[in-house]
This record gives C-alpha cells, structure tokens and sequence, in this order.
C-alpha cells in the first residue's frame, strides 16, 4: 500500500485518537487502541474524504486560541443572558458574506459559528455566496458579521486560500 493512502489525513488520524484518549485512560490498551483507531478508521473512509487541502499551522493555532477563547468568554455571556434576573435578549438572523471559496474552509466556518454558544450557523448559500446565522442576542446584525468575518473568516483565509487579509469584502 502507498504511504500516502495510509497517511492521506493526518490531522484526522491525530484526532481521533486524542479523542479516544480524552475519553480513556492512558493504559498501554488505551494507547495502542488510540493508535489504531488513528490509523484504521481514516484509511477504511479515504476513498470518501476529499484530498488534504494544504494548512499553515501558524495561523491554524491562532484561529484554535481564538475560537477557544470565544467559546469559554460566549459561555459566560450566554449563561448570564439565560440565568439573569432581568433577561431580555434580541435574538437576530445575521447574514454573513463569505469571502470563503475552499468547502472545508467554509464547512469550518459555519462549525465555527455553531460551536460558539448564541450562535448557530443555519445555511450556507453556495450561490448567493453567504452563510446565514441566527443570533440569541444581537442588538447590530452588521457588526455581528462584521466581527465574524475578522474572527474567523478572515484567519480561514490565511489557512486555506492562503490571502490573509480581505478588505474589500461584498455582499
């Protein structure tokens, strides 16, 4: 067999056996079966997994930190909002242009929007080149896209498409 057809998604393979381990103890049967699963379960999906798009770690970790730390802090704000005394949220559907053409990078995106809590990604559309969102509290549906687009589109940019820096985004 080719190297490249049991390595064709390390990232995959590597995820999947942190996951197992986070999950497990790290028991030499947790280990080799976190080995396994890391090696076997990509290989027996490759012919179904689109070819590795080429990433810069760089600007990979930073988005990681970033949507990391979005997602403790979106925590806080959510509970606040829900538990609060006086809880008046303004829930928005937000519209999202996407300067995004690579699919995974897009499919990242909208993950990205729906792990965040308050958010959730509801639809791309492919043909009008959008993502539309809806929002538990927003009181400025274009800063809110605005913001998107900085936070993680933009980094996604640099990761995949490999252009950091959109100026001119359109509608």
């Amino acid at each position: 067999m080719k190297k490249s057809r049991w390595f064709g998604h390390p990232w995959l393979s590597v995820l999947l056996a942190v996951s197992w381990l986070l999950q497990h103890t790290l028991a030499p049967v947790h280990l080799i079966s976190a080995v396994l699963i890391g090696l076997v379960v990509p290989r027996l999906l490759h012919d179904f997994l689109p070819a590795m798009a080429p990433v810069r770690l760089v600007p990979a970790l930073r988005l990681m930190g970033v949507v990391l730390w979005d997602i403790v802090l979106s925590n806080f704000v959510v509970a606040r909002l829900v538990l609060g005394p006086v809880s008046r949220p303004q829930p928005a559907w937000v519209t999202v242009p996407l300067a995004l053409s690579h699919p995974t990078a897009i499919s990242l995106l909208a993950s990205i929007i729906t792990t965040t809590p308050g958010t959730v990604s509801c639809t791309v559309d492919e043909q009008r080149r959008i993502i539309l969102v809806h929002a538990l509290d927003c009181s400025d549906p274009a800063q809110m896209a605005a913001d998107i687009k900085a936070r993680y589109e933009r980094p996604l940019l640099a990761i995949y498409e490999h252009t950091p820096k959109q100026t001119g985004d359109s509608a």
